[in-house]
Protein backbone atom coordinates (compact mmCIF):
# COMPACT_ATOMS: atom_id res chain seq x y z
CA UNK A 1 0.00 0.00 0.00
CA UNK A 2 1.52 3.47 -1.13
CA UNK A 3 1.86 6.44 1.66
CA UNK A 4 -0.90 8.18 -0.59
CA UNK A 5 -3.08 5.43 0.27
CA UNK A 6 -2.16 5.22 3.88
CA UNK A 7 -2.74 8.68 4.89
CA UNK A 8 -5.73 8.66 3.49
CA UNK A 9 -7.27 5.14 5.56
CA UNK A 10 -5.92 7.49 8.64
CA UNK A 11 -7.54 10.80 7.46
CA UNK A 12 -10.91 8.26 7.40
CA UNK A 13 -9.90 6.55 10.42
CA UNK A 14 -9.53 10.30 11.88
CA UNK A 15 -13.08 11.53 10.87
CA UNK A 16 -14.86 8.73 11.63
CA UNK A 17 -13.04 8.58 15.32
CA UNK A 18 -13.63 12.32 16.22
CA UNK A 19 -17.26 12.28 14.84
CA UNK A 20 -18.09 9.36 17.35
CA UNK A 21 -15.63 11.26 19.68
CA UNK A 22 -18.78 14.04 18.98
CA UNK A 23 -21.35 12.00 19.62
CA UNK A 24 -20.30 11.07 22.95
CA UNK A 25 -19.47 14.96 23.61
CA UNK A 26 -23.03 15.56 22.76
CA UNK A 27 -24.40 12.54 25.00
CA UNK A 28 -22.78 13.75 27.82
CA UNK A 29 -24.39 17.27 27.77
CA UNK A 30 -21.18 19.20 27.79
CA UNK A 31 -22.23 22.12 25.48
CA UNK A 32 -25.45 22.34 26.62
CA UNK A 33 -25.07 25.82 27.52
CA UNK A 34 -23.29 26.57 24.08
CA UNK A 35 -24.57 24.36 21.61
CA UNK A 36 -22.33 26.18 18.71
CA UNK A 37 -19.41 24.44 20.00
CA UNK A 38 -20.16 21.47 18.70
CA UNK A 39 -18.91 22.86 14.99
CA UNK A 40 -15.87 23.16 16.62
CA UNK A 41 -15.03 19.78 17.37
CA UNK A 42 -16.14 18.70 14.50
CA UNK A 43 -13.85 20.23 12.49
CA UNK A 44 -10.58 20.73 14.58
CA UNK A 45 -8.54 17.93 13.95
CA UNK A 46 -7.25 16.79 17.47
CA UNK A 47 -4.60 13.67 16.16
CA UNK A 48 -2.47 16.83 14.56
CA UNK A 49 -1.93 18.27 18.01
CA UNK A 50 -1.38 14.74 19.76
CA UNK A 51 1.98 13.80 17.24
CA UNK A 52 2.47 11.35 20.01
CA UNK A 53 1.07 10.76 23.74
CA UNK A 54 1.87 8.33 26.39
CA UNK A 55 -0.29 5.73 28.05
CA UNK A 56 0.57 3.88 31.22
CA UNK A 57 1.46 0.03 31.33
CA UNK A 58 2.84 -2.05 33.55
CA UNK A 59 6.17 -0.30 34.62
CA UNK A 60 5.95 2.92 33.14
CA UNK A 61 4.95 4.70 30.09
CA UNK A 62 4.20 3.73 26.70
CA UNK A 63 4.57 6.18 23.68
CA UNK A 64 2.18 6.07 20.30
CA UNK A 65 3.17 8.52 17.40
CA UNK A 66 1.87 8.74 14.25
CA UNK A 67 4.94 8.05 12.44
CA UNK A 68 5.21 4.74 13.73
CA UNK A 69 6.55 2.24 11.08
CA UNK A 70 4.03 -0.26 12.27
CA UNK A 71 0.53 0.75 10.94
CA UNK A 72 -1.57 -1.33 14.05
CA UNK A 73 0.48 1.43 16.39
CA UNK A 74 -0.82 4.04 14.00
CA UNK A 75 -3.92 2.81 14.24
CA UNK A 76 -4.36 3.06 17.83
CA UNK A 77 -2.46 6.46 17.93
CA UNK A 78 -4.97 7.88 15.89
CA UNK A 79 -8.19 5.62 17.70
CA UNK A 80 -6.62 7.38 21.30
CA UNK A 81 -6.30 11.24 19.81
CA UNK A 82 -9.83 10.86 19.64
CA UNK A 83 -10.76 9.13 22.86
CA UNK A 84 -12.62 11.14 25.78
CA UNK A 85 -9.78 11.05 27.74
CA UNK A 86 -6.67 13.44 28.82
CA UNK A 87 -3.71 12.32 26.85
CA UNK A 88 -0.23 12.94 28.53
CA UNK A 89 1.99 14.55 25.91
CA UNK A 90 5.48 15.69 27.84
CA UNK A 91 6.98 13.57 30.39
CA UNK A 92 10.05 14.53 32.60
CA UNK A 93 11.06 11.49 34.67
CA UNK A 94 8.50 10.30 35.11
CA UNK A 95 6.52 13.09 35.95
CA UNK A 96 3.54 14.69 34.10
CA UNK A 97 4.77 18.60 32.78
CA UNK A 98 1.48 18.62 29.69
CA UNK A 99 -1.57 17.29 28.91
CA UNK A 100 -4.04 17.29 26.69
CA UNK A 101 -7.23 17.66 28.32
CA UNK A 102 -10.21 15.59 28.30
CA UNK A 103 -12.42 16.56 25.34
CA UNK A 104 -16.14 16.80 27.49
CA UNK A 105 -14.48 18.92 29.81
CA UNK A 106 -12.68 21.18 27.25
CA UNK A 107 -15.83 21.33 25.89
CA UNK A 108 -17.99 22.11 29.56
CA UNK A 109 -15.06 24.68 30.12
CA UNK A 110 -15.63 26.33 26.64
CA UNK A 111 -19.05 26.72 27.21
CA UNK A 112 -18.93 28.20 30.48
CA UNK A 113 -16.50 30.87 29.40
CA UNK A 114 -19.33 32.19 27.49
CA UNK A 115 -17.50 33.77 24.93
CA UNK A 116 -19.23 36.41 22.29
CA UNK A 117 -18.62 37.37 18.40
CA UNK A 118 -15.31 39.32 19.15
CA UNK A 119 -14.59 38.80 22.70
CA UNK A 120 -10.92 38.66 22.81
CA UNK A 121 -9.39 35.31 25.01
CA UNK A 122 -6.40 35.14 26.46
CA UNK A 123 -5.33 30.98 27.17
CA UNK A 124 -2.73 30.35 30.27
CA UNK A 125 -1.45 27.26 29.37
CA UNK A 126 -0.70 26.31 25.79
CA UNK A 127 -0.46 22.74 26.16
CA UNK A 128 -1.23 21.07 22.47
CA UNK A 129 -2.61 24.11 21.04
CA UNK A 130 -5.72 21.98 20.47
CA UNK A 131 -7.75 24.83 22.91
CA UNK A 132 -6.43 27.31 21.38
CA UNK A 133 -7.50 26.10 17.61
CA UNK A 134 -11.11 25.54 19.43
CA UNK A 135 -11.25 29.00 20.30
CA UNK A 136 -9.50 30.21 17.22
CA UNK A 137 -12.33 28.38 15.26
CA UNK A 138 -15.30 29.64 16.78
CA UNK A 139 -14.56 32.96 17.14
CA UNK A 140 -13.36 32.96 13.26
CA UNK A 141 -10.03 35.29 13.93
CA UNK A 142 -7.11 34.30 15.18
CA UNK A 143 -6.23 37.83 16.50
CA UNK A 144 -8.65 37.47 19.20
CA UNK A 145 -6.74 34.57 20.73
CA UNK A 146 -3.68 34.50 22.84
CA UNK A 147 -2.27 31.29 24.82
CA UNK A 148 0.51 31.64 26.85
CA UNK A 149 3.15 28.72 28.45
CA UNK A 150 6.35 29.05 30.18
CA UNK A 151 8.04 26.04 28.52
CA UNK A 152 9.63 27.08 24.97
CA UNK A 153 9.22 23.64 24.11
CA UNK A 154 5.69 23.49 24.93
CA UNK A 155 5.16 26.59 23.07
CA UNK A 156 7.30 25.51 19.85
CA UNK A 157 5.02 22.28 19.57
CA UNK A 158 2.21 24.20 19.66
CA UNK A 159 2.84 26.57 17.29
CA UNK A 160 3.60 23.91 14.46
CA UNK A 161 0.34 21.79 15.71
CA UNK A 162 -1.80 25.12 15.08
CA UNK A 163 -0.21 25.61 11.96
CA UNK A 164 -0.77 22.27 10.81
CA UNK A 165 -4.17 22.49 10.96
CA UNK A 166 -4.68 25.92 9.38
CA UNK A 167 -4.52 28.44 12.46
CA UNK A 168 -2.15 31.52 13.67
CA UNK A 169 -3.26 32.88 17.05
CA UNK A 170 -0.58 34.24 19.19
CA UNK A 171 1.07 31.93 21.51
CA UNK A 172 3.28 33.40 23.89
CA UNK A 173 6.34 32.06 25.83
CA UNK A 174 6.13 33.29 29.41
CA UNK A 175 4.65 32.99 33.20
CA UNK A 176 1.43 32.55 32.65
CA UNK A 177 0.30 33.96 36.27
CA UNK A 178 1.65 37.45 34.66
CA UNK A 179 -0.87 37.29 31.80
CA UNK A 180 0.54 38.93 28.47
CA UNK A 181 -0.31 42.16 29.25
CA UNK A 182 0.91 43.45 25.90
CA UNK A 183 -1.76 41.73 24.16
CA UNK A 184 -4.45 43.10 26.74
CA UNK A 185 -7.36 43.92 27.17
CA UNK A 186 -9.03 40.47 27.19
CA UNK A 187 -13.42 39.91 27.53
CA UNK A 188 -12.34 36.42 28.90
CA UNK A 189 -9.47 34.38 30.44
CA UNK A 190 -9.39 30.87 30.64
CA UNK A 191 -6.64 28.53 32.59
CA UNK A 192 -6.01 25.03 31.85
CA UNK A 193 -3.73 24.48 34.46
CA UNK A 194 -4.56 24.36 38.69
CA UNK A 195 -4.02 27.57 40.34
CA UNK A 196 -3.13 28.28 44.29
CA UNK A 197 -5.37 31.46 43.82
CA UNK A 198 -6.36 34.65 41.35
CA UNK A 199 -3.23 36.23 39.75
CA UNK A 200 -3.62 40.23 40.07
CA UNK A 201 -2.46 40.39 36.77
CA UNK A 202 -5.45 39.06 34.94
CA UNK A 203 -7.78 41.33 36.65
CA UNK A 204 -5.94 44.34 35.52
CA UNK A 205 -5.86 42.48 31.75
CA UNK A 206 -9.32 42.40 31.78
CA UNK A 207 -12.00 44.47 30.46
CA UNK A 208 -15.10 45.66 33.09
CA UNK A 209 -17.42 42.53 33.12
CA UNK A 210 -15.04 40.18 31.51
CA UNK A 211 -15.54 36.15 32.83
CA UNK A 212 -12.30 34.62 34.10
CA UNK A 213 -12.27 30.66 34.36
CA UNK A 214 -9.61 28.64 35.83
CA UNK A 215 -9.32 25.66 37.85
CA UNK A 216 -8.99 26.16 41.79
CA UNK A 217 -8.64 23.21 44.80
CA UNK A 218 -10.27 20.52 42.98
CA UNK A 219 -13.24 22.56 40.71
CA UNK A 220 -13.63 25.23 38.27
CA UNK A 221 -14.02 29.29 40.01
CA UNK A 222 -16.45 31.72 37.21
CA UNK A 223 -15.15 34.97 38.38
CA UNK A 224 -16.88 38.52 36.81
CA UNK A 225 -14.13 40.95 36.86
CA UNK A 226 -15.66 44.40 38.01
CA UNK A 227 -12.47 46.54 37.59
CA UNK A 228 -8.41 45.88 37.79
CA UNK A 229 -9.45 45.30 41.62
CA UNK A 230 -12.21 43.46 42.09
CA UNK A 231 -13.39 40.14 40.83
CA UNK A 232 -16.27 37.92 42.62
CA UNK A 233 -17.96 34.48 41.15
CA UNK A 234 -18.65 30.81 42.33
CA UNK A 235 -17.43 27.43 41.59
CA UNK A 236 -19.33 25.55 38.83
CA UNK A 237 -20.48 22.14 39.90
CA UNK A 238 -17.88 19.78 38.60
CA UNK A 239 -14.57 18.54 39.74
CA UNK A 240 -11.58 19.17 37.98
CA UNK A 241 -7.70 18.35 37.90
CA UNK A 242 -5.03 19.90 35.98
CA UNK A 243 -1.43 20.28 36.28
CA UNK A 244 -0.29 23.18 38.66
CA UNK A 245 0.66 26.69 36.78
CA UNK A 246 4.30 26.53 36.64
CA UNK A 247 5.21 30.37 38.22
CA UNK A 248 1.86 30.69 40.06
CA UNK A 249 4.12 29.72 43.71
CA UNK A 250 4.71 26.20 45.53
CA UNK A 251 1.38 24.02 46.24
CA UNK A 252 1.00 23.62 49.57
CA UNK A 253 1.76 20.77 51.62
CA UNK A 254 -1.14 17.95 52.12
CA UNK A 255 -2.24 18.41 56.02
CA UNK A 256 -2.20 14.80 57.96
CA UNK A 257 -5.63 13.51 58.50
CA UNK A 258 -5.73 11.74 61.55
CA UNK A 259 -9.21 12.11 63.02
CA UNK A 260 -11.14 13.02 60.30
CA UNK A 261 -13.45 9.27 59.49
CA UNK A 262 -12.60 7.51 56.96
CA UNK A 263 -15.96 8.22 54.67
CA UNK A 264 -15.09 11.54 54.74
CA UNK A 265 -11.22 11.23 53.47
CA UNK A 266 -12.41 9.21 51.10
CA UNK A 267 -15.41 11.86 49.84
CA UNK A 268 -14.45 14.20 47.24
CA UNK A 269 -16.35 16.89 47.96
CA UNK A 270 -14.89 17.14 51.56
CA UNK A 271 -10.94 16.63 49.80
CA UNK A 272 -12.24 19.59 47.89
CA UNK A 273 -13.46 22.10 51.04
CA UNK A 274 -9.69 20.19 52.42
CA UNK A 275 -7.65 21.86 49.59
CA UNK A 276 -9.44 25.62 49.53
CA UNK A 277 -9.18 25.80 53.24
CA UNK A 278 -5.55 24.47 53.59
CA UNK A 279 -4.11 26.97 55.67
CA UNK A 280 -6.94 28.31 57.43
CA UNK A 281 -8.37 25.75 59.08
CA UNK A 282 -7.42 22.50 60.62
CA UNK A 283 -8.90 19.24 58.99
CA UNK A 284 -10.65 18.37 62.23
CA UNK A 285 -12.18 21.61 61.64
CA UNK A 286 -12.88 21.08 58.04
CA UNK A 287 -14.59 18.16 58.81
CA UNK A 288 -16.92 19.33 61.86
CA UNK A 289 -17.63 22.27 59.14
CA UNK A 290 -18.59 19.95 56.05
CA UNK A 291 -20.74 17.79 58.35
CA UNK A 292 -22.49 21.08 60.12
CA UNK A 293 -23.17 22.25 56.52
CA UNK A 294 -24.80 19.04 55.20
CA UNK A 295 -21.91 17.81 52.74
CA UNK A 296 -21.73 21.17 50.71
CA UNK A 297 -21.23 20.92 46.90
CA UNK A 298 -19.01 22.61 45.07
CA UNK A 299 -21.89 25.24 43.74
CA UNK A 300 -22.69 26.70 47.47
CA UNK A 301 -18.48 28.19 47.31
CA UNK A 302 -17.35 31.07 45.48
CA UNK A 303 -14.25 33.79 45.48
CA UNK A 304 -13.77 36.95 46.26
CA UNK A 305 -10.80 38.90 45.23
CA UNK A 306 -10.72 42.99 46.84
CA UNK A 307 -7.82 44.81 46.38
CA UNK A 308 -4.84 42.66 48.18
CA UNK A 309 -7.10 40.32 50.03
CA UNK A 310 -8.71 37.25 48.36
CA UNK A 311 -10.87 34.76 49.84
CA UNK A 312 -13.36 31.70 49.39
CA UNK A 313 -16.30 31.56 51.41
CA UNK A 314 -19.14 29.23 51.42
CA UNK A 315 -23.25 30.91 50.95
CA UNK A 316 -22.17 34.37 50.94
CA UNK A 317 -18.78 36.15 50.41
CA UNK A 318 -20.06 38.47 54.04
CA UNK A 319 -21.03 35.68 55.69
CA UNK A 320 -19.48 33.36 58.76
CA UNK A 321 -17.73 31.08 56.61
CA UNK A 322 -14.25 32.56 54.73
CA UNK A 323 -11.06 31.68 54.39
CA UNK A 324 -7.85 33.84 52.92
CA UNK A 325 -6.40 32.78 49.41
CA UNK A 326 -3.49 34.64 49.47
Amino acid sequence: MGAHALDKDLDDLAASARAELVREIDASGAWAADPVWREAFEAVPRHLFVPYYYVGVVGGHERRWGESPDPRTREKWVRGAYADAPLATRLRDGELLSSSSQPSLMAMMLAALRVEPGSRVLEIGAGTGYNAALLAHRLGDDDLVTTVDLEPEITEAARRHLAAAGYHPTVVTGDGARGVPERAPYDRIIATCTLPSVPRAWLAQSRPGARILAPLATGLIALTVRDAEHAEGRFLHTPAYFVPLRGGGPEPEAAPLGGVPRRAREDELFRFLLVLTRGSLDPQEVFTLWEREGHPRRERYGITVSGEHEWAWLDDPEGPYAWPLT
